[in-house]
């Protein structure tokens, strides 16, 4: 049976070409880079990876260390660093730089900005009952995460799992590795004890007055950058609560710093800003793909159908599953099988508020220093987290909640759009809402919290995920490599692969482990 568009929403598409506007105009100045003109891709390539992430971009390294002539295509721009210039906006005052073609955001607080449309760097898609926030940069994901990257606990990633993964295996090898590419490390006590840390520390006092005891958190954050902002040498980034949309003078060490230029400087592998991929097929010989040019405005420059003897999906949860879902109907990928689109989750994200415990001022430094667990509800994770775009005194101590939630939505094609959307059930994140909600208020009451967060946010608030996974789950839509059921030599390389949840854990570093666990396993046997 058809389901109408409206009934479920759509991704968003590009705009139909245009002027630039006046912020457009100032982007070109500020940020001349991502106007030059681009390179275009390949007629063909042997292998061919969508979307630059943490999937995409371990896709491309190891491809290219083999010898493998490897195209990458993105949609986004690529955004230079600098160490004092604004290269991106920030979640107090944002403006186009910071959204994927939107021209209004509402986050965790209770206040909507607005600003003209542009090819910004987070993706905030709304569908019937959720936001769903990802990456649309070269680097994906990476650029617009908090930098967070934790080992999920072995029970919970075994049930999760079902057996078609070894933790054991993970653990032994593929997290060590994708640790020591990310350069992974907990918050040095000089940093913790710093002043725009002292919500960590109160955060860390409130816990442990409510009976836990905090874990240090692995961060990707470059210390020795913070250190910078701290004693004067780079503009106040991670230091002054951005992250969400960027950090300008590369304080995170995102993938545009390590596996993507590292498969660059192999020459096997070349990255392709502004290509958005719309369509993915199979013509008896290999592989099709359609793109569109785009303007960082949204102009459709250019469009194009290229070919590949190899297809890597790495374009995240939403954006490989969308893919699949409108191949399989269309006809274009037909022997694809009914797990496409299915098991599809949101990691049981819930943002979380309460007051300070005394008026001291707290500061909002972005990465996270520390995390507790709590198992006697549905297992929870909250961590240690910051309010942002509200680099001042609020009065606000923030969590992220990460709920093993059983929940699942699945992917569908409406074919009066054309596209595929998210079926979500209404009050789908009831259940992680109200866990994380107990334990955020029972550590309120406990650790002596002044003031509720209601007046200008929410103290806690479901209604979104910023860790979409799922849609063509390991062992299911895929073997437990990430080869597609159906079609030899294409494979899911990025978070549509995993059962809806990582466990309690932020999802970055097990995508990353999975994704080296894979390609190894696909380039030894050959495909």
């Amino acid at each position: 049976m058809a389901v109408g568009a409206a009934a479920f929403g759509v991704g968003a598409t590009p705009p139909p070409a245009r002027a630039d506007g006046p912020w457009s105009l100032a982007f070109r100045s500020w940020v001349p880079e991502i106007f030059a003109p681009l390179p275009d891709p390949p007629q063909h390539s042997e292998a061919l990876v969508i979307g630059s992430g943490f999937g995409g971009a371990v896709s491309a390294l190891r491809l290219a260390q083999a010898g493998i002539q490897t195209t990458v295509l993105e949609r986004g721009s690529r955004w230079p660093n600098d160490p004092w210039r604004e290269i991106f906006t920030g979640d107090d005052l944002p403006d186009g730089r910071g959204f994927w073609h939107r021209t209004s955001f509402t986050g965790v607080t209770k206040v909507t900005k607005y600003f003209e449309s542009f090819g910004g760097v987070l993706d905030c898609t709304s569908y019937p009952n959720l936001d769903v926030w990802r990456g649309a940069a070269v680097g994906g994901g990476s650029i617009v995460f908090t930098g967070a990257m934790v080992i999920p606990p072995r029970q919970l990633f075994d049930h999760v799992f079902g057996g078609v993964v070894d933790y054991g295996e993970l653990t032994s090898r593929y997290y060590p590795l994708a640790k020591q590419m990310l350069r992974l490390s907990t918050m040095p006590p000089d940093i913790y004890g710093s002043a725009p840390f002292s919500h960590s520390r109160i955060w860390d006092e409130q816990v442990r007055k409510a009976g836990y005891q905090p874990v240090a958190t692995d961060s990707i954050f470059k210390w020795d950058t913070i250190r910078g902002e701290l004693a004067g040498t780079t503009r106040p980034s991670a230091t002054a609560a951005r992250s969400n949309l960027g950090n300008s003078n590369g304080a995170k060490f995102d993938l545009n710093q390590n596996y993507l230029p590292w498969a660059e400087a192999t020459g096997k592998a070349g990255i392709y800003p502004g290509h958005q991929v719309d369509a993915i097929g199979w013509d008896g010989k290999r592989f099709t793909i359609d793109i569109s040019k785009l303007s960082p405005p949204g102009d459709v420059v250019a469009r194009r159908t290229l070919t590949a003897d190899k297809l890597f999906l790495g374009a995240g949860s939403v954006g490989t599953t969308e893919l699949l879902v409108r191949a399989q109907a269309t006809g274009a990928l037909p022997q694809l099988n009914e797990h496409i689109g299915k098991g599809w989750g949101t990691n049981g994200d819930v943002a979380l508020a309460r007051g300070e415990s005394a008026l001291a001022g707290t500061g909002q430094g972005v990465p996270c220093a520390s995390r507790i667990y709590d198992d006697r509800g549905l297992p929870t994770t909250l961590e240690s987290w910051y309010v942002p775009g509200i680099p001042v005194d609020v009065g606000a101590i923030a969590s992220l909640g990460l709920v093993l939630d059983p929940t699942r939505g699945e992917f569908r094609f409406d074919p009066a759009s054309g596209r595929a959307g998210l079926v979500w059930p209404e009050n789908g994140n009831a259940a992680a809402y109200q866990v994380a909600s107990e334990l955020n208020h029972k550590i309120a009451e406990r650790g002596g919290s002044l003031v509720e967060y209601n007046a200008i946010g929410y103290n806690a608030n479901a209604s979104f995920t910023a860790h979409p996974l799922g849609g063509a789950v390991l062992g299911r839509a895929t073997d437990g490599y990430g080869r597609v059921h159906g079609y030899r030599g294409l494979y899911v390389m990025d978070g549509a692969a995993i059962p809806g949840s990582t466990a309690t854990a932020n999802p970055s570093l097990t995508i990353t482990a999975l994704a080296e666990r894979n390609i190894a396993a696909i380039i030894r046997s050959g495909g």
